[in-house]
């Protein structure tokens, strides 16, 4: 019997329902590049052993393989690694565990087929990303970035390494994936005889740009094993020396956690020294943006004034209104990111040069 598995209670419940939770949860993330021949009906197979335990998150399955980060009660972290051990493929993977964790990481268990778990714009069928590059221990990746011969470059999109990267990483303004291979490809073509050190949150993008790269002609070329956050784990298990400036953005309600004591980045609306993303409480706009507590509280967790003030409007006046104004993120993508992020700079630099009395 075909069975399609989903959640049955609406998003605003479930949110509601995990910020007044107690239960403890774990914060995991995990990925498998392994051909699949039926994504979809693997993917309910998978559905059905994770509610079973109770697992939350965001899962995307492909005919390439598993990418999931999701979170577990630690009462039941048990009973996951059990039903984890019960496919094949799965069985002695590494489970990257959060570094700060509150526990509401997530609140639904949503389980997507895609064309690919990692969106990379590659379509040249002799590409083999099978081929990637040499994993690297934290006291390993110590090593060889404080080798000069060698480059470091951040794998991840620009609002990503805004708020932490490594030292003396190359930090791509990119806003995805698709568009990082090629230009980080062009960037370096002068350097193939170079160590070429890549890094990511949990090296899931890296495994395939270490193979994009080596398939490019780069000779040496290598990648942080388990990304950021194993990276962090290693450092603090063995007493290393922390290279990684700032915090780690993540991909679900906690939107970033601390792995260097620093804050890189300024708030978006005042420019002080903050590191924390928000998304704006405008649900017609909800762009991705740092905002400090100060400007928390003077725009109400918007990113304008012109969203705090629509926020005031009754919401049946709202969702009429909304059909003809267009806010910072309107039209939402990681582009506008960094076009609002560019726009509320220009406005600091006016506001600095305006005299005062």
């Amino acid at each position: 019997m075909n069975k399609f598995y989903h959640n049955r209670i609406n998003r605003r419940e479930l949110k509601n329902e995990l910020q007044h939770s107690n239960e403890a949860r774990v914060t995991i993330s995990f990925y498998k590049y392994v051909m699949l021949k039926n994504p979809a009906f693997f993917r309910n197979h998978l559905y059905g052993l994770f509610d079973e335990v109770g697992v939350k998150g965001r899962i995307y399955v492909a005919a390439e393989g598993v990418n999931a980060q999701i979170s577990v009660p630690q009462e039941s972290l048990e009973l996951f690694k059990s039903a984890m051990d019960s496919i094949l493929f799965f069985q002695g993977i590494r489970l990257n565990i959060a570094i700060e964790d509150d526990g509401k990481s997530f609140f639904a268990l949503i389980i997507k087929v895609r064309p690919k778990i990692v969106a990379d714009g590659i379509d040249d069928p002799d590409f083999d990303p099978s081929q990637y590059g040499t994993h690297l221990k934290a006291d390993e990746f110590n090593r060889l970035t404080d080798d000069p011969d060698t480059i470091v470059v951040d794998m991840r999109n620009h609002y990503e390494s805004e708020v932490g990267h490594f030292e003396k990483a190359i930090t791509p303004p990119v806003s995805t994936f698709r568009e990082e291979l090629p230009y980080v490809a062009d960037l370096l073509a002068e350097h193939h005889d170079k160590n070429i050190v890549m890094y990511c949150t949990g090296g899931i993008r890296c495994e395939k740009a270490s193979a994009y790269m080596r398939y490019k002609g780069f000779k040496n070329v290598f990648q942080l094993e388990g990304g950021i956050i194993e990276y962090a784990r290693q450092v603090d298990k063995k007493g290393l020396q922390n290279k990684f400036l700032g915090k780690n953005f993540v991909f679900d309600e906690r939107l970033g956690e601390r792995i260097g004591n620093q804050v890189i980045a300024h708030c978006h609306q005042c420019g002080q020294p903050c590191d924390d993303h928000t998304n704006c409480a405008n649900e017609y706009c909800h762009i991705l943006f740092i905002q400090c507590s100060s400007c928390r509280e003077q725009y109400e967790a918007c990113c304008s004034d012109e969203c705090r003030d629509f926020m005031h409007v009754p919401a049946a006046e709202r969702k009429e209104r909304a059909r003809s104004i267009v806010f910072n993120g309107t039209k939402y993508g990681k582009d506008a990111y960094k076009a609002f992020r560019a726009t509320s700079q220009r406005s600091l630099i006016t506001q600095a040069a305006v005299p005062q009395d």
